[in-house]
Parts: C-alpha cells; structure tokens; sequence
C-alpha cells in the first residue's frame, strides 16, 4: 500500500530523475527525497512500476514504459521507467529537457501479476474488472502490457481490454481464447501530476472524466 505522500514523492522522484538525465550534466539517480533525506521504506521494496508522460493541457501521450514485475527497488523502477518513458519509447521521438515544463508525470505502482484461470470466454470476461485490472497477455512469442487505466479512458468493456491486450501484444484480437496463450492480471495505485511540476493526487480510473478518448498507452 503507497500512501498519497508517498505517492506524491514517487511522482516527484520520477520527475527528479527526467530532470536529470535530460539536463546537460546528467548524474547518478536520485536517491534521496526532494529535501536530501531518506525515502521511505516502501522505496526500498521491490515493486513493478510504470511511469506514463503526457501533454500538458491537452493530455496526448508523450511516453509510457515500465517494469511489469517486481525485479528492482521502487526506488530504481521509477527512475528507470521514467528515463525510459522520455528516451526510449519507439513510438515517439526522445523527450527534451526544453519540454518539460509543458509535461505531466504519472507513476503507477503494481501488484505482482497473477493468471487469469478460466474454462470459458465467458468466465473470462467476469474475471476481469475493468478499472481495477491491468492485463499482460503472452503467447507465440510475443507480450502485451496494458494498464488498468487503459480501459476506462477508452471506454472498453472487459472483453475489449483482452482484445485490446492481444493487440498490443501483436496478436489476433480473439487470441485470449487460444490455451497457448496466458493472460494475467494486475491492479496499480496511480498518481498524477494535475500540472507540470504542479499538485500530486491519486488517480481512480473510474472517476467521471470529459469523455475525451485518448491515445492508447501501455
């Protein structure tokens, strides 16, 4: 459990971290809060984490990579995630330092994956809540990863993020049905930025928006 401080350092260490490496004299990553104390001991835990960057005000993705797994610190999984979501997402060309200021960060902390066990489509699609489920598919080789805001933003049904999932993962839309591919399920607590560098609150993916369909991210 992040705690809404803690969410808000988290944010602000992803920050912190784009801040640095974009600068002209790129350094080590943060390790320390923003006032050279110590983080708190949930940064030492180690969680998957992704960081996701948008457009300020108009909220077009900018970038969004991360660490689906727990394999390194909170700490670390941020820093490298949010590097990773400016310089090294293919979709879009490297983030500058020059824009910044006109970017929003998201941090989004994840429960470890677990599969989604089921004996019919049908008992798939109920075991799968959108909103509070992210979902990694796996199968013929290829990955897909997509967030739990993912769905909510795109006005999906459950049956739309599988599919959508088995899109990003470079799969035939049904492929969730086929028993050589594995799906799995994960929930995150999110944090956003309201503006760039600006206030830090939880994000619920189910909360009302304008309606406005986004650019799919991870």
């Amino acid at each position: 459990m992040v705690t809404a401080e803690e969410g808000a350092q988290a944010v602000r260490l992803a920050r912190r971290a784009l801040e640095n490496a974009l600068g002209p004299n790129p350094g080590p990553e943060p390790a320390t809060s923003e006032d050279g104390g110590p983080l708190p001991k949930v940064f030492e835990d180690q969680q998957g984490a992704f960081v996701t960057l948008k457009r300020y005000p108009d909220g077009a993705l900018r970038g969004c990579i991360g660490y689906p797994m727990p394999v390194l610190p909170l700490r670390s999984a941020i820093v490298g995630a949010a590097v990773s979501a400016a310089l090294e997402d293919y979709r879009f060309r490297p983030v500058r330092a020059a824009e910044l200021p006109r970017i929003t960060l998201e941090v989004s902390v994840l429960t470890v994956p677990v599969p989604v066990r089921f004996s019919t489509p049908e008992e798939a699609v109920r075991s799968v809540k959108v909103g509070r489920d992210g979902l990694i598919v796996d199968g013929f080789g290829s990955s897909g990863l997509l967030l739990p805001q993912v769905a909510p933003e795109e006005g999906w049904s459950a049956r739309e993020l599988l599919e959508g999932t088995c899109e990003k993962a470079g799969l035939p839309p049904d492929a969730w049905k086929d028993p050589r591919v594995h799906v799995r399920r994960f929930e995150a607590e999110i944090f956003h930025e309201l503006s760039p560098n600006g206030e830090v609150v939880p994000n619920d993916p189910l909360a009302p928006t304008d309606g406005a369909r986004r650019a799919r991210r991870t």
